[in-house]
C-alpha cells in the first residue's frame, strides 16, 4: 500500500545533507487526473488516462519533430516524495531493500520516468497515456522513447577507447 512519511520496520531513513543546486530547470507541467499518492497508479499504462504535458515558453519550440515518434520518455521530478529513506520496506513485511534495488518514488533525488504513447501534439501541449504522477508534477524532460531511436551515426573505430 501506499503511504505519506511512515516509517515501516526495517526502513532507514537518514538527514539530508545541504542542496547543492545542478542547476535544474523545469521546462513545463504534467496535468494527470491525480491528486494524491493513494490513488495515483503505481506504474502508467498505455491505456490509462490522457495527460497534458504543457511546456513553458521558449521550450515549446523545442517540441518540432516530436511528432515523428509513437512513444516518448518522460522524466520529471517527483516534488511531495520524502528523500530521506535509504532503505524501503515496500511489502511492510520487515524486509528492507536498499532505495537503488528499488522502482520507489522515494529516493534522495526524486527523478520520475515513463515510457508513454503519444496521443498528439497542439502547440506547446504534448498529450499522452501512460503516465504515473500527480497533478502538477514539474517536468524535466521529453525524450523519444529510445527503443524507437536511430542513433545519427555509426560508431567508428576508437570511439570508445580509453587511456
Amino acid at each position: 500500500m501506499v503511504r505519506e512519511n511512515e516509517i515501516r520496520a526495517g526502513e532507514v531513513a537518514v538527514d539530508m545533507p545541504p542542496a547543492n543546486d545542478a542547476g535544474l530547470i523545469f521546462i513545463g507541467t504534467i496535468r494527470t487526473p491525480w491528486t494524491s499518492r493513494l490513488e495515483c497508479p503505481r506504474r502508467g499504462r498505455e491505456d490509462g488516462p490522457v495527460c497534458r504535458i504543457e511546456l513553458f515558453e521558449p521550450w515549446s519550440q523545442g517540441l518540432q519533430g516530436i511528432a515523428a515518434y509513437e512513444r516518448l520518455e518522460v522524466l520529471y521530478w517527483l516534488d511531495r516524495s520524502r528523500r530521506d529513506l535509504v532503505r524501503q520496506s515496500p511489502k511492510n513485511d520487515g524486509s528492507a531493500h536498499g532505495v537503488f534495488s528499488l522502482r520507489s518514488p522515494v529516493r534522495p533525488n526524486p527523478i520520475g520516468t515513463s515510457l508513454v504513447r503519444l496521443i498528439r501534439v497542439e502547440g506547446p501541449v504534448v498529450e499522452v497515456a501512460g503516465l504515473d504522477c500527480l497533478d502538477g508534477t514539474p517536468l524535466i524532460d521529453l525524450k523519444p522513447d529510445r527503443s524507437l531511436f536511430n542513433p545519427l551515426a555509426p560508431p567508428q573505430k576508437g570511439d570508445f577507447e580509453t587511456a
